[in-house]
């Protein structure tokens, strides 16, 4: 794809905006409700949230008083060409000028604090969310875009706690205080002044209309366009195996175009208000300095009168423009805030039953008692039963989509059966704490997972009370001690997210020494050899012997010839047990599993 391609001009036309405006799901539907959560949080610094706004009055009250004392300097001063007093006067404004700045000052330091404690207990609160969700939460979901929840939405209530709130009270206050002094000087003025107060908020209703949706549209595509860059760096080897660059390029470009298009009609829009405020601006010192010279020349008003009013026209105007300007950005805020609120609204992994137990030690024996799970209305598993005595090995093979891993999942209570029993030492699981059945467990999946740390970190993550010399013996034990101990750093080499400075073999024979290291009752492998060449294969066939030694485990393997030692074999199809056996007993039967290995051994040889 040529570079000119990427950089064709937009398509305004494009974007349907009545569709927008009316779509019910691209609008903050609950905007007040989520302004309203917003200021609980930010009620748990009342104290401080008092300081600010008594500096906010203080502010607004000396920036009245201010031009107040200019348009008496003008009468009693300039115009009378008298000099007795002025000095005292200017003192008075230089004091009034000190005071202003310092009670912003103060309004800004405090808001600032607030702003960030409100932040830090929100990010805390969604990460620690993120933990209390259940797994089924994160298969519906892209990676990239909880990500932009994270960071994209928070950044966004941060901005505008630290810069929107306190420039809202301040208008307020302004407005009203400004209002009351011009009709205390002149009512007729102060009317007059007031004719573009409508024009202004129909304007402002038409501008708002558009922006909300626009939004809240803005802010799904930030989200979309994250969590595809996310997937494809992942993905990134795949991407250049089947030579695909120009297609994810594509379709970068039309998720990146998107934005553009929502980012220019949001901020095209967003902009005609100080269009439309200055232009207000301009009308309202017309008006007063024509009506205020014609009541200055029949003796009503003082030309002092017209200063103070020309200055708080301005005064008036501009909390309006600084009003409609926190307006927008408070809708970009709640429509980030409405993103992150939803992610603390989702329903957390089910609580542990009220009696439910803490389970100190197991022997391991498990048993599916007539065991039943549907994904939604889509049934995984039915009726399935089996037993696994203390130190078992247990292999379920099948097609994919046969049920092995949900039986896994099950198991680990990642997700919860639907009928039947799933009993441990004749315990029912759901009576047990799932950190305590957990435990007892430990996991060495088909992608090796490494956390970026050391490789000593990565290690004692299955046991982090774990000594150095307890890291090493469990190294020896998965057979990852020699290569270990040949890497520049040794146990203290920095390893990224992806471990990508060391094989996916020796990545595995990690997870392998984590497993050890945890010393679990019950041990599950997702296809713990897939993907490996045959001599490493070997390292962590000879590893995995160790570590299943006395402990009950389930297995799922592809290689029907490693499973061959398995105490029980359970082939599954469409959820439902079909076989089940040692191996021996089951290629007698000649039945599927004897086709299954005969077609997997003629593919392996």
């Amino acid at each position: 794809m040529s570079n000119q391609s990427l950089k064709r001009p937009f398509q305004y036309e494009k974007i349907p905006l009545d569709d927008i405006s009316l779509d019910e799901q691209k609008s903050p539907t609950n905007t007040w409700q989520t302004i309203k959560r917003i200021g609980s949080y930010l009620l748990q610094n009342k104290w401080q949230l008092v300081h600010v706004i008594m500096m906010v009055i203080a502010s607004a009250g000396l920036g009245l008083l201010g031009p107040y004392l200019i348009g008496m300097a003008i009468d009693d001063f300039i115009v009378t060409k008298q000099t007795a007093g002025l000095v005292t006067l200017i003192i008075w404004l230089i004091i009034i000028f000190i005071g202003h700045s310092t009670a912003i000052f103060l309004q800004n330091y405090w808001m600032v604090g607030i702003a960030q404690n409100t932040v830090f207990t929100l990010r805390k609160q969604l990460f620690e969310q993120f933990h209390q969700l259940p797994i089924r939460f994160y298969d519906e979901r892209q990676q990239g875009e909880l990500m932009s929840r994270v960071t994209n939405d928070i950044d966004n209530i941060n901005n505008t706690l630290n810069e929107s709130v306190i420039q809202i009270f301040s208008s307020i206050i302004t407005i009203v205080g400004t209002l009351s002094v011009m009709l205390l000087l002149s009512p007729l003025l102060t009317a007059i002044t007031m004719i573009i107060v409508p024009l202004l908020f129909i304007g402002m209703r038409w501008i708002t209309k558009r922006t909300g949706p626009l939004y809240k549209v803005q802010q799904q595509d930030i989200g979309e366009l994250n969590g595809y860059v996310e997937e494809v760096l992942s993905g990134q080897q795949v991407v250049k195996i089947y030579s695909q660059e120009k297609q994810v390029i594509r379709q970068f470009e039309d998720k990146s175009n998107q934005l553009q298009h929502s980012n220019f009609w949001t901020l095209t829009f967003s902009g005609f208000i100080p269009k439309v405020m200055n232009t207000l601006n301009f009308l309202s010192f017309t008006l007063i300095a024509f009506f205020g010279g014609l009541l200055a020349i029949n003796g009503h008003i003082t030309v002092g009168v017209i200063v103070i009013f020309t200055e708080y026209a301005r005064q008036f105007t501009r909390p309006l423009n600084e009003l409609s300007n926190q307006f927008n950005i408070l809708l970009a805020a709640v429509a980030g805030a409405e993103r992150v609120f939803n992610i603390l609204d989702e329903d957390q992994e089910e609580l542990d039953e009220q009696n439910a137990i803490e389970l100190p030690q197991t022997k391991g024996q498990l048993e599916f008692n007539d065991v039943s799970f549907s994904y939604g209305d889509t049934p995984v598993l039915q009726h399935v039963s089996f037993t696994a005595k203390p130190g078992d090995m247990i292999a379920f093979v099948g097609h994919t989509g046969a049920g092995k891993t949900t039986i896994i999942n099950l198991i680990s209570r990642f997700y919860e059966y639907d009928s039947g029993k799933i009993l441990l030492d004749n315990i029912d699981i759901k009576d047990i704490k799932r950190t305590s059945l957990r435990s007892h467990m430990a996991f060495v999946l088909q992608d090796a997972f490494l956390f970026h740390g050391t490789i000593r970190d990565n290690i004692r993550y299955g046991h982090l009370d774990a000594t150095n010399n307890d890291i090493v013996e469990a190294a020896k034990k998965a057979n990852a001690h020699d290569f270990i101990r040949k890497l520049p750093n040794g146990y203290d080499t920095v390893l990224d997210s992806e471990g990508s400075s060391i094989s996916q073999g020796q990545k595995q024979l990690l997870t392998i020494a984590r497993a050890m290291i945890a010393n679990p009752a019950i041990l599950i492998l997702d296809e713990a050899t897939s993907n490996i060449d045959t001599m490493t294969e070997l390292a962590i066939q000879t590893a995995l012997k160790r570590l299943m030694h006395g402990r009950t485990s389930f297995v799922i393997a592809h290689r029907l010839n490693t499973i061959q030692q398995a105490d029980n074999i359970i082939l599954l199809e469409n959820g439902r047990i079909i076989e089940s056996g040692t191996h021996d007993t089951l290629m007698k039967q000649k039945q599927q599993y004897y086709t299954l290995f005969k077609t997997d051994d003629r593919e392996n040889r």
